[in-house]
């Protein structure tokens, strides 16, 4: 197990305790943190309880990450699935623990939202843009190492 397998979920948690210690004296006790579709908010926490919510999931996901590398490690050592495909599991493990970060970016760009709007009284973009933008550039990255994975397995039983 090392740490490069859940480096990006441990960089976005490291990202949200950074910018929730920054921000958390500069905002009013109560937080809109639920918005209608026109942007208007319709949901309020105190400032506590939205830092539990944003903080929380951030933690879990990287426990799950943690977990999930830990596994799949373990897993490929004992049955050596992957031996004579000619892909690497470090990269197979890597790409695992680290895909998690992905549900981490969404929630840590809606808790600097809320940030932004009760500070600023602006959102940074529509919520829906972000995740579609996200989702594009994890679908051509997906597909990138699913390409290279196919590839390398086919080569692998030729030889």
């Amino acid at each position: 197990m090392r740490l490069s397998y859940i480096i990006g979920p441990l960089v976005v948690l490291f990202l949200a305790l950074v910018l929730s210690a920054y921000f958390y004296h500069l905002l009013p006790a109560d937080l809109a943190t639920h918005f209608g579709l026109d942007g208007t908010p319709d949901g309020w926490l105190s400032r506590e309880m939205t830092m539990v919510w944003m903080l929380l999931p951030q933690l879990v996901f990287v426990l799950v990450a943690w977990g999930v590398a830990w596994g799949v490690t373990r897993l490929s050592r004992r049955f050596g699935q992957m031996k004579g495909t000619g892909v690497r599991t470090e990269g197979v493990v890597l790409f695992m623990g680290n895909i998690i970060a992905l549900p981490q970016l969404l929630l840590c760009f809606a808790m600097v939202d809320i940030f932004s709007y009760n500070l600023y009284q602006r959102h940074l973009m529509p919520m829906w843009i972000f995740p579609l933008v996200v989702l594009g550039l994890v679908t051509i990255a997906v597909g990138t190492f699913l390409f290279y994975i196919f590839s390398k397995i086919r080569g692998g039983q030729r030889g």
